[in-house]
């Protein structure tokens, strides 16, 4: 949002905040509640943007004890006009056009998804709305009544957050420090440690690009960093290790870090999206560039041994050689039905229409890589000729595009006596 707007939004919320004679610091969850259904009842856009605003800045205000109360009179109170409802619903059943159809499906929206929007126009609104599903997800397993909310807010951010609004941009050491502190904040796939590593990460033949949200510009929504190299790598540790050099015999960019960096966004999709722009900036810019391809870890591998492979972990944790269980690797990164696979991360690359295309062992050396995958990291292979076919084969069949090395490993058995895998176990 351009700045002499967001000023000019933010001088007439206090304007009539004053007018309204609005505190929203601390006040009780009951009065939050009744602010939530002043900005509904209100018509004058002064007044209604400074009571929304009120709110915002009272969410903010509340205790963490509260969350649960608030979100459950959301449920209560906020749901769908249930008299206007019924007679839509009568108006439709004798009508049958496209008139009274428009007419239910406006009728049948939840009146939190009118709030939701008023919020989202006062200053700070977007993000304190991010943060307010950031907090009902932590509540659903237990209360999973608040559901509703969390549909009505995932459908708003995915017209929010479409492509049409997100900025990318490449991160590099001009980049302001404050979104470089949140760079080292978010990275949860290959700890930053500090700036020196940083630094070592936005080298010349190191790249990172990021989705921003013109309305919060500061907060990046999720970033990749990249690596030019020489063939696809096989190892993370040669990727943070070695020392910068000029990408001149580069003929392969290697994704091995994707970062999500709002909770409150989870369930809205940025990241296909990324790497295929990404992909097409690299092009342009680096055209020797041959062959697009991740490194990516496999966060579910042990956990899948812990519950449903658990005659195979004695050979994992014993095992020295790491390469006679590939097959199981690969065996468990197919394992799932059609596109709900098993694997959080092979689940979001083959859906993406990438190719499985080489299991590592020894590949990743950190305390978390042994503990969550025994060291094994998967290269996808994005193959831009072949990304929408392996999309659709995979969303209309279940077929997961693999290589010729994947196909060969899940013909080989384990010399172990054990019982055989389905793809679907």
């Amino acid at each position: 949002m351009p700045t002499g707007i967001k000023q000019w939004i933010q001088q007439v919320t206090d304007r009539a905040l004053e007018i309204l004679d609005l505190k929203s610091d601390g006040i009780p969850l009951d009065d939050l509640i009744a602010l939530c259904h002043a900005v509904l009842s209100r018509r004058g856009e002064a007044t209604g943007l400074a009571l929304a605003g009120s709110v915002v800045s009272a969410w903010h205000g509340l205790k963490q004890s509260d969350h649960l109360g608030f979100f459950q009179s959301l449920i209560d109170e906020f749901g769908p006009d249930q008299t206007r409802l019924s007679q839509a619903i009568a108006h439709y059943q004798e009508a049958l056009d496209d008139a009274s159809a428009m007419s239910l499906h406006q009728s049948a929206e939840s009146q939190r998804q009118e709030l939701f929007r008023r919020m989202n126009a006062a200053p700070d609104g977007l993000e304190t709305l991010i943060l307010m599903r950031e907090a009902l997800r932590k509540l659903l397993r237990d209360h999973p009544e608040l559901r509703p909310i969390d549909q009505d807010l995932v459908h708003l951010f995915t017209s929010w957050f479409n492509k049409g609004f997100l900025k990318l941009e490449r991160i590099n050491w001009q980049t302001p420090a404050a979104v470089l502190e949140k760079l080292i904040q978010y990275e949860s796939v290959h700890e930053i440690q500090g700036w020196d590593d940083l630094r070592r990460r936005l080298a010349e033949d190191r790249l990172c690009f990021a989705y921003f949200h013109p309305v919060i510009p500061d907060e990046p929504l999720i970033f990749v960093e990249v690596a030019l190299v020489q063939g696809m790598a096989d190892a993370i540790g040669p990727l943070l290790d070695t020392p910068p050099a000029p990408p001149v015999s580069a003929d392969t960019a290697v994704f091995y870090s994707i970062n999500n960096c709002q909770p409150g966004l989870a369930g809205v999709s940025f990241g296909n999206l990324l790497i295929k722009q990404v992909v097409s900036v690299l092009q342009a810019e680096h055209p020797k560039l041959k062959s697009f391809a991740t490194l990516s870890p496999i966060p579910g591998l042990r956990r899948w041994l812990d519950t449903e492979g658990l005659e195979f972990l004695p050979l994992f944790e014993a095992s020295i050689h790491h390469d006679e269980l590939k097959p199981l690797v690969a065996k468990y990164l197919m394992s799932g039905q059609g596109a709900k696979l098993k694997d959080p991360v092979a689940r979001f690359h083959l859906g993406n229409g990438a190719t499985l295309e080489r299991i590592n062992a020894n590949a990743d050396l950190s305390f978390r890589g042994q503990k969550e995958s025994f060291g094994f990291m998967v290269n996808y292979l994005y193959e831009l000729d072949d990304i929408v076919s392996n999309h659709e084969r995979l969303m209309e069949t279940g077929q997961i595009a693999t290589s010729k090395e994947i196909q060969q490993l899940l013909k080989k058995n384990i010399k172990h006596k054990v019982k055989e895998l389905s793809y679907d176990a």
